[in-house]
């Protein structure tokens, strides 16, 4: 009893410092938050809301790309605004967006001054006390105290696990040491007290391109990120040597990265049955946002298993020919983004020739972004009677070389056991 007593009086101690810490901070930086608003010229209503922070003396503002993307994408449809903390209300002008980390810059005009945030030059230590700085749902601005984590795991972009609640409207809002420097960026929420940041590195890295950047349109800026993300991304995953797990009687394909996530059910819990069915999808769990239309940058991958012997064969072939056109675009994509898909059916053999499939190659590109695409590739074998695979993924935001080198070896890794 008298040591609950005692860790009581320390968690109230602690939860007592950071009530303090965290209203110190707001006082002395107050100043230099802003809620960043998307205003929507045709009717003068608020279309979007995040938050920013002034990280330099001449008025350049910190916020999410995701908070001004419409903006960047129709600038004759918005104009973006801020108010401050004293109600001040006035207009930004976009400088540069970085899509990848979800990240963009802003300038206030005339807006010199010495109280703006500084950004550390060190990576917090795990279980360090950080403090989320925000607008939730247009409430007003806030402090929440919270925990710093690591990096999140299974992830190709770096995100910093952050245990504390990051609301609709934080985004973009800064996070921040016990000295009051930024450590990340507010960009996301699981609930339940996760939350999820930007490293710091990844605005200091947006600084400095931004400082030495050429004139470039926003598109052709999003468009060379694009580029070099799905370069990144394919050369690390093309360079593994992919192997092969079961599935079933089959075999399937294991990428060895840890940010495409696989899950697998099946109904083997029912055996009346008359056709035994399972599934496995793997994918990324991230993706790059460019517009509530239009996302890209993911990978999915799709199995399905069917054994039915006692099953006809017109039967079982009316099942797995609605499987296979299921078979869907695995990003948000308007016809103003992309082109209509393209297919070419072809029938196929692995190299070691252990299956045959009746395989589907769709293409698409993306109208804004030349050079990308997004695929949709399906293989359905057709070399045992009533026995199958099925094997279907989609790319987005991926250039030509990239997509036939994923596909050749996702061809030979799909196969019989």
């Amino acid at each position: 009893m008298r040591a609950f007593v005692v860790l009581l009086c320390l968690s109230l101690s602690q939860m007592s410092y950071a009530a303090d810490k965290a209203q110190q901070i707001f006082q002395d930086l107050a100043p230099a938050l802003f809620q960043i608003r998307l205003i929507d010229k045709a009717t003068s209503e608020k279309s979007s809301i995040g938050s920013g922070f002034q990280f330099s003396e001449n008025g350049y503002i910190a916020t999410n790309y995701h908070v001004i993307s419409g903006y960047a994408q129709h600038p004759e449809k918005y104009v973006i605004e801020y108010e401050n903390h004293l109600g001040e209300k006035g207009e930004l002008s976009l400088q540069t967006v970085d899509v990848i980390n979800d990240l963009a810059i802003v300038l206030l005009q005339g807006q010199d001054t010495d109280n703006y945030f500084q950004i550390s030059q060190s990576v917090p230590d795990k279980g360090e006390d950080l403090y989320s700085l925000g607008n939730p749902h247009d409430l007003g601005m806030i402090v929440v105290p919270g925990t710093y984590n690591g990096l999140k795991k299974e992830s190709f972009s770096d995100r910093i696990h952050f245990t504390g609640s990051v609301n609709p409207g934080m985004s973009g809002g800064p996070v921040v040491n016990q000295y009051g420097q930024v450590v990340g960026v507010n960009v996301a929420s699981s609930g339940n007290q996760i939350g999820f940041l930007i490293p710091h590195d990844k605005l200091v890295i947006l600084i400095n391109r931004f400082e030495q950047q050429v004139e470039q349109s926003f598109t052709e800026q999003i468009n060379e990120q694009l580029h070099t993300y799905q370069e990144r991304l394919y050369s690390q995953i093309l360079a593994k040597e992919w192997q092969t797990k079961p599935f079933a009687s089959a075999l399937i394909p294991d990428t060895g990265v840890n940010y495409i996530r696989c899950w697998g059910d099946s109904n083997a819990d029912r055996p009346d049955e008359l056709i035994f069915k399972a599934v496995t999808t793997c994918q990324m769990e991230e993706y790059v946002y460019l517009s509530d239309s239009f996302s890209t940058g993911t990978i999915d991958m799709e199995f399905h298993y069917f054994d039915a012997d006692e099953l006809s064969s017109s039967r079982f072939y009316q099942i797995y020919q609605q499987y296979i056109e299921d078979a869907r675009a695995g990003n948000n994509a308007s016809k103003e983004d992309v082109t209509e898909f393209s297919c070419q059916h072809d029938i196929t053999n692995n190299n070691s020739n252990t299956i045959r499939n009746k395989t589907i190659y769709c293409i698409r590109g993306y109208r804004k972004y030349q050079g990308l695409y997004d695929i949709l590739y399906l293989s359905a074998s057709i070399d045992k009677q009533n026995k199958a695979i099925v094997g279907h993924y989609t790319l987005s935001g991926v250039n030509k070389q990239s997509a036939q080198g994923f596909n050749r070896k996702f061809m030979e890794a799909v196969t019989w056991n």
